[in-house]
């Protein structure tokens, strides 16, 4: 990570559920820095990367708005990839399949299908977008001057890396102790169901 006293912006690329909310909830606790998950991915044109200066954006949709995002911030941005094991992610996302990035992934960019063909695991779905993301952020980070390899599994020593680099102000000790709360955590198939029966009652009790 090269040193750059005029960076005013930081973006957060990844694939999601690799602990971009915990990264977002542990860089609130900086002072002179703002902190946001996903804050603009309603918006549309200029607006959607209008981010303010002094802000870390974490926004897994950002990987499919890189040329935009290069043309906005270019080799001015921090830019983090955020990783996690490939294959833990591809397990959280299988469970997702019909929901979310993976739907849209699955059936709209990938296939262009209503029905997902009965050959083809949820976990193979789910691992091609692990694939097709990171390798889309690590094109995109070849020629960026100022960029940062964080991952899940070393998340404190990063954490305390880019806080030093940043040269933050705040509680580092709140943000290093975010990393062990589950934050956006997938359910179990038992703790689906579970839910599942107690929202269904209380919608009975309506």
């Amino acid at each position: 990570m090269r040193q750059n006293t005029q960076v005013k912006n930081v973006f957060v690329l990844c694939t999601g559920r690799c602990g971009s909310t915990t990264f977002t909830r542990a860089f609130e606790h900086a002072s002179n820095w703002t902190s946001g998950h996903e804050t603009r991915s309603h918006l549309l044109g200029p607006d959607r990367l209008n981010y303010p200066c002094w802000h870390i954006e974490a926004d897994n949709r950002l990987s499919w708005i890189l040329g935009r995002l290069d043309r906005a911030f270019g080799k001015r941005a921090l830019y983090i990839h955020l990783t996690r094991d490939p294959e833990a992610v591809a397990r959280s996302y299988e469970q997702r399949i019909n929901k979310g990035i993976m739907r849209a992934y699955a059936r709209g960019i990938l296939l262009n299908t209503s029905k997902l063909p009965k050959d083809i695991s949820p976990y193979e779905f789910a691992r091609d977008y692990v694939d097709t993301v990171t390798e889309n952020i690590r094109l995109f980070l070849q020629d960026k001057p100022n960029k940062m390899e964080f991952r899940l599994e070393s998340a404190c020593d990063d954490t305390e890396k880019l806080w030093a680099h940043l040269e933050l102000s705040g509680n580092l000790e709140a943000a290093l102790a975010e990393w062990d709360i589950k934050h956006n955590a997938a359910l179990n198939k038992a703790d689906s169901y579970q839910r599942r029966s107690i929202l269904g009652r209380l919608r009975h009790f309506k």
